[in-house]
């Protein structure tokens, strides 16, 4: 981390028992790489009062205990979260951060019952279905964050020639493993939850599963390849992950 990112740095109280730390205002692998670096270090090295953090596009927010906090010294809280974050980003400066991305393929069959809104895609953006398929699946994503709902992952990197905006009356049901996009973004629902996404497909993946020992198949910095498959290999592998 360079001296000119702690400059950009901003840091703000959120309530009394968390700290929101941002390193940028726009979405980009620069900031990503930003909270990813300091999330890895938060976690590698958490002190005494921490009791969880969470990254986000461009923050990490830092929940923590004030009253072991308060037992420190003379200072305040949220003095002392202060001067703790901005302990470790000096020493996360002098540190080489090297990391290692997993890349993802994930199956998925688009259009029909599998992807209602595909033809809409197409539609909005004067393509046909066929084409918004080999521009999705031509595409390198990465994960920027996971949430929303649990697994869900926040995908960055979508062609502009397939954005398209929101559904203007979300859907009450949408299965899970359906792809959809919304605006700029790509993501995939992991759970039979709500929402307002365009669906173009579904893949037969797991991504949330509480019983294994990491529960969200993505994660943060992971970057995700999406392979078109038939029909009858959604059923097969849908088959084939259930049992």
């Amino acid at each position: 981390m360079k001296q000119q990112d702690l400059a950009s740095l901003q840091m703000y109280p959120l309530g009394d028992a968390a700290v929101v730390l941002q390193f940028g205002d726009t979405i980009a692998t620069e900031t990503h790489n930003l909270v990813r670096s300091f999330a890895t270090y938060l976690q590698l090295h958490p002190f005494r009062g921490l009791i969880e953090f969470v990254p986000a596009f461009t923050t990490v927010t830092v929940y923590y205990n004030p009253w072991i906090l308060a037992e420190q010294d003379t200072l305040s809280p949220y003095e002392r979260i202060q001067v703790l974050m901005l302990d470790m980003l000096r020493h996360l400066k002098k540190e080489s951060q090297v990391y290692t991305s997993r890349e993802v393929n994930i199956p998925v069959c688009y259009g029909g019952k599998f992807g209602p809104d595909l033809a809409y895609v197409a539609n909005h953006n004067h393509l046909t279905p066929e084409e918004v398929i080999a521009i999705h699946t031509s595409g390198s994503y990465q994960v920027y964050m996971i949430g929303f709902a649990p697994g869900f992952p926040y995908l960055g990197g979508l062609d502009e020639r397939i954005a398209a905006p929101r559904k203007k009356t979300p859907r009450a049901v949408i299965p899970a493993g359906s792809v959809g996009i919304a605006g700029r973004q790509t993501g995939i629902y992991p759970i039979q939850t709500p929402g307002g996404w365009q669906l173009i497909g579904c893949t037969p993946l797991a991504l949330f599963n509480p019983n294994r020992k990491q529960p969200s198949l993505l994660q943060a910095g992971d970057t995700v390849k999406f392979v078109a498959i038939t029909p009858d290999e959604f059923k097969q592998r849908k088959e084939l992950h259930v049992h």
